[in-house]
């Protein structure tokens, strides 16, 4: 299992809104103190809804018994994966399946949403 230590990304993995509260994802779009900046906002029937505020590149890996989804609210997000490169723009997304070796690039400062399990190990198995 990888630990935070090895990777300089900000992963906060805390779950910060309870059902029923507001959600100012903009505000904490805004607030990020990172260029590689990941929030767990909530969970909805065992998925978590996580919000990333990216620039620059993740490493290469995959997750053997989940998939991840990644939609862009502003910004480009590149996804590689082998043998394909995946952009998205905003008001986009994008699936990719358990078991696909990808990595995730931001040029410029990008804010996505990622629905995945709860359980997930956010830098890969």
């Amino acid at each position: 299992m990888s630990t935070q230590a090895q990777y300089p990304y900000d992963t906060r993995l805390n779950v910060l809104h309870k059902p029923l509260e507001l959600i100012d994802v903009r505000g904490l779009a805004d607030a990020a103190p990172h260029k590689w900046y990941n929030q767990t906002l909530c969970g909805v029937n065992g998925s978590v809804v996580r919000l990333g505020v990216i620039e620059g590149e993740y490493h290469w890996h995959k997750h053997d018994d989940d998939d991840e989804f990644f939609y862009v609210v502003e910004g480009k997000l590149l996804i590689d994966l082998e043998g394909r490169i995946v952009e998205l723009a905003p008001r986009q997304g994008f699936v990719v399946p358990k078991g696909v070796m990808h990595r995730t690039r931001a040029p410029q400062r990008t804010v996505i949403l990622m629905v995945e399990n709860a359980g997930i190990v956010p830098t890969g198995d």
